[in-house]
């Protein structure tokens, strides 16, 4: 009854709805989770237990058991380096020299566009850099929660070499486009609207500097000294020992180890991960072959092996306070832990009840229906998809074999609609208060993930409405201009719209 239908959908959307409403996050994702239960099982009440605690719970722990090491592990040398004193002597340096509002907001979406390797990554590693920049800036968490998300799946799924690429293009391998996953997925790049607009709204709205929806109460709020970090944050004591050094020199080690982790788990070094070797000395295919769940906490653990030693040596702290630093990092990362295996057990439910079987019928239906207007479909049913599942890997997984078997091998509009799968992704993962990347961009600015999301909403909105206009030109203009004009025309023309709806935006918040 409730299989490979609409109803595949109700436990995340009653998810959803309930923590936008309640503000809460913790029951609403438990209470989809047994909703999913019971619809799965057909309301018996022993079966359905059984599929929350082991399909669900259990299941989401052990498939996750790697992210979650590389949070913990991540969450201790943010606490080492804080008490080290090299985060506050970072924010010192960057008070001086960072001196506006807006400078703060765009160095952090640099720093954001930097960290293109994987988006977990881009999150934690940003938020812990930031935090005191911001802060000083008094820009709400709230805003820069939306900051970290808004650089870490968009540049994430337009850098050739990331996470994001190798899985886009592992799942495009082999489908009859004319063309490897690879160059699918880099021709997609210019025309990744909503990714590619983010980052043109993110430096208008900096530089025009104001908010508006809900995100323009909280940095109202901040401006009065009322940040909105997580309950019960507490500052840590500045080490007057600690120089800028003892936060670069970390940050920098952990790139470094966790790049070389995920090559060396993609074979790169000889034999991968799984006992191939056909990936020695490759490195697009070592990348492309990795596995970010047991490279992350490989190269995290190297460097909190050497963020240890470093403080050590350097007598920024004593042995016993550099362990004391190991449970305050766990009980950081506890809140998007729990988050985490929640949102992953409704995902399992969500998956059970096929929701993807579903998706596919609903989209074969629009392709034969709405052909001429297909990219903005696929659009739409991406960000719809990853909005009520929380998955953008899960959603491009579904809708890729479904676009290459629509569109004739290599056309560009095959290109387009592949763009606009994986945007749509994008987009609807950004939206969800149930996907991962959002919860780590909530972990990683310090504040409440249903306020992250809420006040995101509207920024995410906006430039997904431009983006699907664009869908619609350029599913139009793809006929009679070149690939190449065609993406440049769309592009600049998008971008000034985005910009002209800010510049609209902003007057009508100067005259209520």
């Amino acid at each position: 009854m409730f299989a490979n239908s609409f109803w595949a959908l109700v436990p995340p959307i009653i998810a959803i709805g309930l923590a936008l409403i309640t503000k809460e996050a913790y029951s609403s994702l438990f209470i989809g989770v047994v909703i999913g239960a019971l619809f799965l099982n057909n309301f018996a009440p022993v079966a359905s237990l059984n599929s929350v605690v082991n399909d669900g719970i259990v299941t989401a722990i052990a498939d996750n058991a790697g992210i979650f090491a590389f949070l913990v592990i991540l969450g201790i040398v943010v606490a080492l380096v804080n008490a080290s004193g090299g985060s506050a002597a970072f924010g010192r340096w960057a008070e001086k020299n960072i001196k506006t509002k807006v400078g703060a907001m765009l160095a952090t979406f640099v720093l954001g566009v930097l960290i293109f390797i994987d988006d977990y990554f881009n999150c934690l590693t940003v938020g812990s850099v930031m935090r005191p920049v911001t802060d000083s800036h008094k820009i709400s968490r709230q805003k820069l929660a939306y900051l970290i998300d808004a650089t870490a799946a968009p540049v994430c799924m337009i850098a050739p070499v990331s996470s994001w690429a190798a899985a886009v293009s592992s799942t495009a391998e082999g489908l009859g486009t004319g063309m490897t996953g690879l160059e699918l997925f880099v021709r997609a790049i210019p025309f990744n609207f909503y990714s590619l607009f983010t980052f043109v709204f993110i430096i208008a709205i900096g530089i025009m500097n104001f908010d508006y929806g809900k995100m323009k109460e909280f940095e109202a709020k901040a401006q009065q000294g009322e940040l909105g970090a997580i309950d019960g944050e507490k500052a840590e004591a500045d080490n007057p020992r600690g120089r800028i050094i003892d936060l670069v020199i970390p940050v920098v080690i952990l790139i470094i180890t966790c790049t070389i982790g995920l090559i060396y788990v993609g074979g790169f070094f000889g034999t991968d991960a799984w006992g191939d070797t056909s990936n020695a000395g490759n490195f697009i295919g070592a990348f492309g072959n990795t596995d970010a769940f047991i490279a992350l906490p490989w190269g995290g653990l190297l460097a909190l092996l050497f963020t240890v030693i470093w403080v050590l040596c350097r007598r920024l702290m004593s042995f016993k306070d550099a362990m004391a630093a190991i449970p305050k990092g766990f009980v950081a990362m506890v809140p998007p832990i729990l988050i985490l295996v929640l949102a992953v057990s409704l995902k399992s439910m969500t998956t059970a009840l096929g929701a993807r079987e579903f998706i596919g019928t609903v989209m074969s239906g629009a392709a034969a229906a709405l052909y001429a207007m297909l990219p903005a479909v696929i659009f739409v049913i991406g960000c719809l998809l990853a909005f009520a599942t929380g998955t953008s890997w899960g959603t491009f997984g579904i809708l890729i074999p479904i676009v290459t078997a629509i569109f004739e091998p290599g056309s560009e509009l095959l290109i387009i609609g592949i763009s606009a799968c994986l945007a749509g992704a994008v987009c609807g993962d950004h939206c969800s208060p149930i996907s991962d990347t959002t919860i780590m961009a909530s972990a990683g600015a310090q504040c409440e993930h249903i306020t992250h999301v809420s006040t995101q909403l509207p920024y995410a909105i906006s430039v997904a409405a431009i983006s699907f206009v664009m869908y619609i030109i350029a599913g139009i203009t793809q006929s009679f201009l070149p690939f190449g004009v065609n993406a440049a025309v769309c592009l600049a023309v998008g971008a000034v719209i985005t910009v002209l709806f800010l510049v609209v935006m902003k007057k009508r918040n100067a005259a209520s």
